[in-house]
């Protein structure tokens, strides 16, 4: 068996290196693509369980005061449950099986609630802020995702 010349090795090593060089931004592009499909699940779930939760005041299922918008007051009530004030029973209706995380939140130590930012039902659509209750949920990451829309804009 012929052993390797110097030059023989060289190209090898230069087409591993190319080949490493391709594969390393295709993963971080899989990456990402992954961490963006979560996105839109989690943003999709939780504002369905907002709608549901809006649903369920404006049937009279909620106890409400005057004056309030019907949205949760804070997302973890989304998990919590509510008392059904139809129920004879008074039983709980969940919206929510567990709250998920943003996945671009870089903080592992924080809620899954804190992770996310929330717009009230006061605050206007182009500047977003918290309040009262739980209008919508957007992400705080400030990148951009492969479409060139902001996460937070989802």
């Amino acid at each position: 068996m012929k052993g390797f010349t110097l030059i023989e090795l060289v190209v090898t090593v230069a087409i591993v290196a190319v080949l490493a060089s391709i594969a390393l931004p295709f993963n971080e592009l899989v990456v990402q693509r992954s961490k963006e499909q979560d996105l839109r699940r989690a943003l999709r779930e939780m504002r369905d369980a907002i709608d549901a939760h809006k649903q369920a005041s404006d049937e009279g299922r909620l106890q409400k005061r005057a004056g309030e918008s019907g949205y949760p007051k804070k997302l973890d009530d989304l998990v919590a449950g509510v008392e059904d004030q139809k129920s004879p029973k008074k039983e709980r209706i969940y919206f929510l099986r567990r709250l998920p995380r943003d996945p671009f939140a870089v903080d592992p130590a924080l809620a899954p609630a804190e992770t996310w930012g929330k717009r009230s039902y006061a605050s206007p659509p182009d500047d977003p802020r918290d309040g009262e209750d739980v209008f919508d949920v957007f992400s705080l990451s400030t990148a951009t995702g492969i479409n060139g829309r902001p996460y937070k804009e989802w």
